[in-house]
Parts: C-alpha cells; structure tokens; sequence
C-alpha cells in the first residue's frame, strides 16, 4: 500500500488516469443507482402499504428490484444488455446511440453523467491529491451526484444515502480529515436547524410545505463534512445556482413542474467543500 500510494505522490499522471477511469466506471453504476432506487424505494412503500392496510395478505413479489436484479435490458424490445454494450461512453459511441437489437435511441444521460462522475473525480485529485481527504472526497463527490440526478427526476432525497453520508462525515472528522469533531457535530445540528426553521415558517405563514425534510438532512451531513462555518456559503450558493439554473429549466419545459432544491444544495456543498476557504478569503477581501 505504501509503494502504491508512493507511486502515485512520484506518477500524478498515473493517478488521474486511475481515478479518470474509475470515475467513468463509477458513472455507469450511479446510472443504475439513479434509476433502479426511485423504484426500489416505490416497491418497498407498497409493501410496507400492504403490510398496514392487509396484514392478514402474505406478501408475493416474484420480481424484487435491486441494484443488481433484474438484468438491464432495453426498455423498449427486452433485449438483454451484453457486457460489451455497457462500457462506459465507449458503447454508446459505438452503439450510435441506439439499442443494438432494435435502434431504440439511448439517452445521451447515460454517458453524460459518466463523464461528469469522471471530471468532478478529478477535480478532487487535483484539490487534494494523493491523500485520505481525497479518498474520501470522492465518496462524497460520487454520492452527492446521485442524489442530485434523483432529486431532479423524483423531488426525492432517499435517507439510505443522507444519512450515512453524514454518519461518514461524523466518523472521519473524529479524527479532524476535514474539521474537527466539535465543529462537525455543529455544522450538523446547524445545517439541519437553519433549513428546518425556514420550512416551519413558511408553512406558518402560507400553510403549505416549501420544501422536504431530505433537504434538511443533505445540509446537516455537508455541515457534518466541512463544519457549519461553511453553511452559509452553501445556502448562498444553492440559492444562486438554483436561480440560475431554475430559469433556464422554466425556458426550457415552458410549464410549472415542481423544483427540487436538493440539487442545488449538494452542487453548492461540493463546490465549497473544494473551494468553499479560497472563495470565502475571496469574499472576505484576503486575497
């Protein structure tokens, strides 16, 4: 491990490749992540219905979703997707966009957040290099990605992936990777409270809830990584970036459809976790 981890602090190319590869591999399975856990989650809400509704009624389900079951087949013939068409970018490249059996066009998604995953994991080698931070920089980075493609297609923030995030971010800053312990613990209750008391007053004032708890818990486990110092530079920044990019999506679909604001937050969490301090001296006229 030490030889590797020298290797690599002699050879940054070398890192970059491993990481840029990984981070394409990585893609293709948040791909899987970001479709198959809306649905897993919808299967076991039905379950949990049939249990409180018709306890008497053994529950049959002869097709369980998981990650892994049932095999990816196009959505449209059912054909089955070979190993070979599921490399990630590469397939779709020769694949021309198309289901190999019957041309089916295939989302240009697929490869898009694939080579997102495989960008931003490199931006956190090139801010943390060969380190622990950047190890586990990368799990928040390739988390943070699934949850806001999920939150953009369900207005969900699933707790199977909040809330270990923030475990995770308790654990390593026990022994200070990122802050120290009590500032984690902080930027957790913080990051929970500031949001939690916005919501109860707008329903207050309007009756009607401005946002969900799955935002509350995506601020309180970023506040739990990088201390509550840096919650108000996420707030300011989800605010903007959800401006901007809520614009562009109200020009875009032309019609009012919900706004998912976890998105907004986990960008604006990992751009401050890269270059929240550099951004905040910036601001701060330290520069």
């Amino acid at each position: 491990m030490i030889d590797i981890l020298n290797y690599f602090i002699t050879t940054p190319s070398a890192l970059y490749f491993v990481v840029g590869v990984l981070g394409l591999c990585i893609g293709s399975f948040l791909n899987v992540v970001i479709y198959r856990t809306p649905k897993m989650m919808e299967q076991e809400w039905q379950q949990e219905c049939q249990l409180l509704l018709h306890p008497e009624q053994a529950i049959i389900d002869h097709s369980k979703f998981t990650l892994s079951t049932p095999a990816s087949t196009c959505p449209k013939c059912k054909s089955p997707i070979h190993w070979y068409q599921n490399i990630p970018v590469i397939s779709w490249v020769a694949l021309r966009a198309k289901c190999g059996t019957c041309q089916n066009p295939i989302s240009i998604r697929y490869p898009f957040i694939e080579v997102l995953t495989a960008c931003c994991s490199l931006l956190v080698v090139a801010v943390y290099g060969p380190t622990l931070a950047m190890l586990f920089g990368l799990v928040l980075t390739w988390t943070l990605i699934a949850l806001t493609f999920i939150d953009f297609d369900t207005q969900l923030l699933p707790d199977r992936f909040t809330l270990p995030l923030a475990a995770l971010g308790l654990g390593i800053n026990s022994f200070a990777i990122y802050t120290s312990a009590t500032s984690a613990i902080w930027g957790y209750i913080i990051g929970f409270l500031c949001l939690w008391v916005v919501y109860y007053l707008f329903k207050l004032i309007t009756g009607k809830e401005g946002m969900g708890y799955g935002d509350f818990k995506l601020l309180a486990a970023l506040g739990a990584w990088m201390g509550p110092f840096m919650l108000p530079l996420i707030v300011l920044l989800s605010s903007m970036v959800g401006a901007i990019i809520g614009i562009i999506l109200l020009k875009v679909r032309k019609e009012n459809q919900p706004f998912a604001f976890g998105p907004y937050i986990a960008i604006a969490g990992w751009i401050a976790f890269l270059w929240g301090e550099k951004i905040m001296k910036v601001y701060l006229g330290q520069y």
